[in-house]
């Protein structure tokens, strides 16, 4: 196996919500093109990690930060960063699917008119790559000036994606993606991450230990604020080293 390709190397990270600390000295890499997931019971921080890589709990009030997160080599949280420019660069999607209220078309290139462009011939060819490789260009080629929110939620979460593949996102944290969807949209949504990630660095949030287990190449396994354990899937569900990761993948707890 060729050795993996650290993007993102996260260092001694706290967080905390106004004196609560909500993760607790947190260092670990994730590799270009794999799909990482965090796992661990609500509360034990792993969404609050997922959004510290693109910054997000920047816009939680009384939020303190310690420690570094790089990416490609570059620490987010210097002085420099521009927030907006990082969150094009490692985009999110959320638990529910959030079309905004409009059409398909408006919602894929809503990223690009923000960033300023203009050219319609360069928007309908974005629009349609993004939504070819999300694999449902063909079920809205014919409706993409209706509205989104008249798609059923899985076609929603993947208009959602591929919001985030147009403006061209290395990287895509995904919090949670199928847990509002029914199985056959969950399992197709599972597949397509399967595919995107020839392309980009996908991290994931999941409750779900069968999908962990099913599309992951690492897995990363946190408890009341700490990394527990961190290693390729495989091992943790086979072979973990700590006991509290074996009682949480075995279901004795969580």
């Amino acid at each position: 196996m060729k050795s993996s390709e650290i993007i993102i190397n996260v260092r001694d990270l706290n967080l905390y919500y106004g004196k609560k600390r909500s993760l607790k000295s947190i260092s670990l890499n994730f590799y270009k093109n794999e799909i990482t997931a965090l796992i661990g019971s609500s509360g034990s921080g792993k969404s609050t990690l997922l959004r510290s890589i693109n910054r997000m709990n920047d816009l939680v009030p009384d939020v303190t930060i310690t420690g570094s997160c790089f990416y490609n080599g570059k620490d987010i949280y210097g002085p420099r960063v521009d927030t907006v420019d990082l969150r094009k660069e490692i985009g999110m999607v959320f638990q529910q699917p959030n079309p905004f209220p409009f059409s398909i078309y408006e919602n894929v290139v809503y990223g690009l008119r923000l960033k300023g462009l203009r050219d319609k011939r360069m928007l309908n060819e974005i629009a349609e790559k993004s939504l070819r490789d999300v694999g449902i260009w063909d079920n809205v080629k014919d409706k993409l000036h209706k509205s989104a929110l008249g798609l059923s939620g899985g076609e929603q979460q993947r208009i959602c994606i591929a919001r985030v593949l147009a403006v061209d996102s290395e990287i895509i944290l995904l919090d949670e993606p199928t847990s509002a969807l029914d199985p056959i949209s969950s399992g197709k949504i599972e597949n397509l991450l399967l595919e995107l990630k020839k392309r980009y660095t996908l991290i994931i949030v999941t409750h779900n230990m069968q999908q962990a287990s099913r599309i992951s190449d690492r897995t990363a396994f946190f408890l009341d604020g700490k990394l527990i354990e961190y290693d390729r899937t495989k091992n943790i569900f086979m072979t973990p080293k700590k006991q509290e990761t074996e009682d949480y993948v075995t279901g004795k707890f969580g």
